[in-house]
């Protein structure tokens, strides 16, 4: 049976709004002044000032992954305050990184029972103790199996997370999508991508002006499945490469139904969750972002 989360709600309240603002941070600098040959041998007060410097805590929903591991890597790279919620808990990706991240596991939560199976990796997300000061939420849930299954984690597992995120004024929600490959519009009714655009609706209404939806294809890196590791970078790098070499040449095709399965450009994981980045940090970005919005918002973020 594949393995999937859900985010079931549980009864929210929303803690109050300065948990959420912008946090402020005082300094206190001593002032003084003299005019031209007077030497002021007094000792002037220290004079208390406010100064507004933000303080990014980001909640990575599934940042054990493949996807999530980058994320939270970038983001404390960046020196991003990160927790991680996901069914293992703790990544199994290797760095120094890995101890900044306050890893949060599903399986601490109580098992539910959803319709009429039950699923051993869901858990119960306890929102009061995840979201709490958070300044963003970056969902990177999603999964594969029969169309019932596919429904629920790309869609309403998301839907919830976005509900719960709004309820507890977090200001800005980041989810990751997919790229549609100009499929026909009856593959496009699969439970897969109808759960994905069920997310991506109720993030756009939710947060209008700075909500963000991004729609890579093929995500290449070093991926680890049942503790191997699929070098997915030997496909993707090249093909990259390929693709942006003959892109004058392919350009004309991209009308055809489906041609993205062949022609869509390939993203590194690495790439994605500098794009990630940028919108966590630059207030002004919002919307949905293609697969060539993605590299340039990749492009903008420092290494």
């Amino acid at each position: 049976m594949t393995s999937f989360l859900c985010l079931p709600s549980p009864s929210l309240t929303r803690p109050p709004v300065t948990h959420f603002q912008n946090r402020l941070c005082r300094f206190r600098v001593k002032c003084s002044y003299a005019e031209a040959g007077v030497i002021d041998e007094s000792k002037s007060a220290p004079i208390d000032v406010v100064a507004d410097v933000r303080s990014e805590r980001v909640v990575v929903l599934g940042g054990s992954g493949f996807v999530g591991s980058a994320i939270c890597k970038a983001a404390v790279t960046k020196g991003i305050e990160v927790v991680s919620l996901s069914r293992s808990g703790r990544t199994t990706y290797p760095g120094s990184w890995v101890d900044q991240v306050t890893w949060i596991s599903g399986k601490s939560f109580p098992i539910l029972k959803l319709s009429s199976y039950y699923v051993g990796d869901v858990f119960y997300a306890n929102w009061d103790e995840v979201l709490v000061g958070a300044t963003a939420v970056v969902s990177t849930i999603g999964g594969f199996g029969s169309d019932e299954q596919m429904r629920r984690i790309n869609g309403e597992a998301n839907v919830v997370a976005v509900g719960a995120a709004k309820d507890f004024g977090i200001p800005k929600f980041i989810l990751t999508s997919v790229h549609d490959y100009n499929l026909p519009s009856f593959l496009l009714s699969s439970g897969y991508f109808t759960g994905k655009r069920k997310a991506e609706s109720e993030v756009l209404s939710k947060y209008p002006n700075s909500g963000v939806v991004l729609r890579p294809g093929f995500i290449y890196g070093k991926r680890k499945v049942d503790g191997f590791e699929i070098p997915l970078d030997l496909i993707g790098e090249p093909l990259e490469r390929i693709l942006s070499a003959t892109e004058s040449f392919t350009k004309p095709l991209s009308s055809l139904p489906a041609s993205d399965l062949l022609l869509a450009p390939p993203v590194s994981v690495d790439e994605f969750a500098l794009a990630v980045i940028n919108a966590i940090k630059d207030d002004d970005v919002f919307g949905i972002f293609t697969i060539e919005q993605i590299k340039e918002a990749a492009a903008k973020v420092e290494v």
